[in-house]
């Protein structure tokens, strides 16, 4: 296990080699609770991040659709255009 810091040298994450979290599952998920974001490592390169359940629904929620989105966006009426060329795709031997 590793502690991982950002390039101000605040904590950023712990890193856990894929056999030290298997066996230390339960002290992999309180760290995660209490502490944060857990990265996982395979072979030195990062493969997975545990994260509370609590952190997932607030990272992962949206709302309202892509539309809606847009339609909030303040280049709405800012008369922005956008031109697409009209040339025809090349022909392609099949």
């Amino acid at each position: 296990m590793t502690n991982i810091r950002n390039a101000m040298g605040a904590h950023r994450m712990t890193s856990w080699k894929v056999a030290d979290a298997k066996a230390r599952f339960s002290e992999l998920i309180e760290r995660a609770l209490q502490e944060g974001a857990q990265e996982i490592t395979r072979h030195g390169r990062r493969t997975a991040v545990v994260v509370s359940a609590a952190e997932w629904d607030r990272r992962a929620h949206r709302e309202g659709s892509l539309v809606e989105f847009l339609d909030r966006s303040p280049l709405k009426d800012s008369g922005l255009t956008i031109e697409r060329p009209q040339d025809l795709p090349p022909d392609i031997e099949l």
